[in-house]
């Protein structure tokens, strides 16, 4: 992940460089994450923090995931951009699928969509979503994203949002649709992932939490008929300090992937970082 707190994502010829250096060093995936305001003075506690704050600036450059992501897949050839997450209620099911689907295209397959409902209300609100009944807002959103990339024509029929007899192309890669991750920490969260979703991504999770919710996933995946062996699970973990006895710990609870994150702008210092960090996990083999 970008070191966002900097105020570099927005900055082309900064992003161009790191997602090459990701690339070249033989990383999957470079994440990018969804602000659409920041309000002033908000009071909703931030979950990852025990200041209860998010650690961007109000005036952090965020970019928008899904544009940013088109940018950065046109200047690179293998590396796949993720979204870790996007706040899919701030967008109508099909806007969004259209988006995903065209990126997907473009890419050559090489996009992941990570949704989530979000953690500030005030944020929310902005867009005119209804904060308490989100979560469920969200399923059928899913529903209906998920409904548009696997038929043709569809007719969807929900609480929320309805379209008849509909098409949308351009069709995604896979017949399935993009692939697609749920973020969170809340059970709500991991029983979604099991539902319907193609990976699982928490955050802020003590050990405990991370087998309580990966365990969660997996029931609710069983529950529904799907495979829960088929469903990735992403764990975080700061740059400075993974290593191969970090990344056997992580995939004994499970994790198929570690996001890491970053922090620093200086661009030799971080390519130093991430130099190494490649050499200890052994990317290039």
């Amino acid at each position: 992940m970008p070191p966002y707190r900097t105020g570099v994502a927005a900055d082309p010829e900064w992003m161009t460089r790191f997602v090459r250096l990701a690339e070249r060093l033989g990383f999957e995936s470079v994440y990018l994450v969804e602000h659409v305001v920041v309000p002033v003075d908000y009071g909703s506690r931030y979950p990852y923090s025990d200041t209860g704050k998010m650690p961007l600036a109000d005036d952090c450059p965020i970019p928008d995931p899904l544009d940013l992501a088109a940018f950065l897949l046109a200047r690179t050839e293998r590396l796949v951009l993720g979204t870790g997450i996007v706040i899919a209620l701030h967008q109508h099911p099909l806007v969004l699928a259209k988006r995903a689907a065209s990126l997907d295209v473009l890419s050559g397959g090489r996009f992941r969509l990570g949704v989530g409902v979000g953690w500030m209300r005030e944020e929310l609100e902005s867009t005119g979503v209804d904060w308490d009944s989100r979560g469920a807002v969200l399923d059928e959103h899913l529903d209906a994203m998920c409904a548009i990339w696997s038929q043709d024509p569809v007719t969807f029929e929900g609480e929320h949002y309805r379209f008849t007899d509909v098409r949308s192309y351009p069709r995604p890669i896979r017949a399935s649709g993009i692939p697609l991750h749920i973020g969170g920490h809340a059970p709500a969260a991991a029983r979604r992932a099991g539902r319907i979703a193609d990976g699982f991504q928490p955050l802020g999770l003590d050990d405990d939490l991370i087998a309580a919710r990966w365990g969660l996933v997996q029931r609710t995946a069983e529950e529904h008929g799907r495979d829960p062996a088929s469903i990735e699970f992403t764990l975080g973990a700061p740059v400075q300090r993974v290593d191969l006895e970090t990344v056997h710990r992580r995939a004994a609870q499970g994790a198929t992937r570690l996001l890491l994150s970053t922090a620093t702008a200086e661009f030799d210092k971080l390519e130093d970082e991430l130099g190494e960090v490649a050499q200890r996990l052994e990317l290039s083999r």
